[in-house]
């Protein structure tokens, strides 16, 4: 899968002339998974929404149809076993760790089968392009219609995080809302560092205006991979600069699936384009040895440290802005 994100990330950047047809209507309410006034339950378990009413977050998740059974290519927003993979999964595991921070988007829209990578040229490239069309129009919607020039962060995850890399492309590099972006979190892709023109990796816990890239891997295991990565951007999710060991006891926690959140779980390394870790310590461990890669847990193995960091650099953003 690792190779065949890099190739998509390529495919997307020269295709941008291709936009689907027909995507879906955002000023229906049900086409959202998340909008700030019908946030899930849940969300209030975790912490407590809309710090600062005058940022919003777009975030994007990443691929939850995988079924090799499942011959679609995309799956329609409207599928109720879909919806309830992105409210119960991504929303719950990884969006919330952004809702501290501001107002939480969240849009359905027809994200491509995981197969879509390693088929390009039988219909893979054709659904990821599909799904990233919806992706856009949600977020010309929201533009119209919801930011009212309000900050923003930008975050997402694997496929996701493709999505928003292409949206910093199409509506921040060298353009005038660069000025209204806080950062971009787009773990688990692979991007140059001078991927984008004016829109830089930033190294440093409180800069704001640029991205964040990592890429999470089992510690000593399957390092093949990291030849995919080599060069590539990456920050430490920990330090969030380029630190290249951190201790556990600096770990703020990862949010397991139990709902519990579990500090100081595991060192922190990073290498040449990738983030590698070792065995989380928490009461259920030895689901840790059944992974093969941590890839899926980009963003809850680091949720207390991520939602801690976007609060930080939404005080950054507004203590720099109101010196100007």
């Amino acid at each position: 899968m690792f190779k065949n994100l890099l190739i998509i990330q390529f495919i997307f950047f020269v295709c941008t002339s291709y936009y689907g047809q027909g995507n879906p209507d955002y000023s229906i309410t049900e086409n959202w998974a998340v909008l700030p006034d019908n946030y899930p339950d849940f969300l209030y378990d975790f912490s407590t929404p809309n710090i600062n009413d005058s940022v919003d977050v777009f975030y994007c998740y990443p691929t939850l149809i995988t079924s090799k059974k499942d011959k679609r290519w995309n799956v329609p927003i409207e599928d109720s076993v879909q919806q309830e993979k992105v409210l119960k999964s991504a929303v719950k595991f990884q969006a919330s760790a952004w809702v501290s921070s501001g107002n939480l988007y969240v849009p359905f829209y027809r994200q491509a089968h995981i197969r879509s990578y390693y088929e390009l040229d039988s219909g893979g490239r054709d659904a990821l392009l599909l799904a990233y069309s919806d992706v856009k129009a949600a977020f010309e919607y929201y533009l119209e219609h919801f930011n009212n020039g309000k900050a923003i962060i930008l975050a997402g995850h694997s496929q996701g995080s493709t999505h928003i890399s292409m949206l910093l492309q199409d509506f921040f590099d060298n353009k005038p809302l660069q000025k209204q972006l806080i950062a971009a979190y787009i773990p688990g892709i692979g991007l140059d560092t001078n991927h984008y023109e004016s829109i830089k990796l930033m190294d440093q816990p409180t800069a704001f205006g640029g991205f964040l890239a990592w890429n999470t891997f089992k510690k000593k295991f399957d390092q093949s991979n990291y030849h995919f990565y080599e060069g590539k951007s990456v920050i430490n999710p920990v330090t969030w600069d380029t630190s290249t060991f951190t201790p556990k006891i600096l770990h703020q926690g990862f949010l397991f699936s139990n709902g519990n959140l579990y500090k100081n779980s595991f060192n922190t390394h990073l290498d040449d384009g990738v983030i590698w870790i070792t065995t989380p310590k928490f009461p259920f461990r030895y689901l840790a040895f059944t992974m093969d890669n941590y890839h899926v847990g980009d963003v809850n193995l680091f949720w207390e440290d991520i939602r801690q960091n976007a609060i930080l650099r939404v005080k950054s953003y507004f203590e720099a802005n109101l010196k100007e």
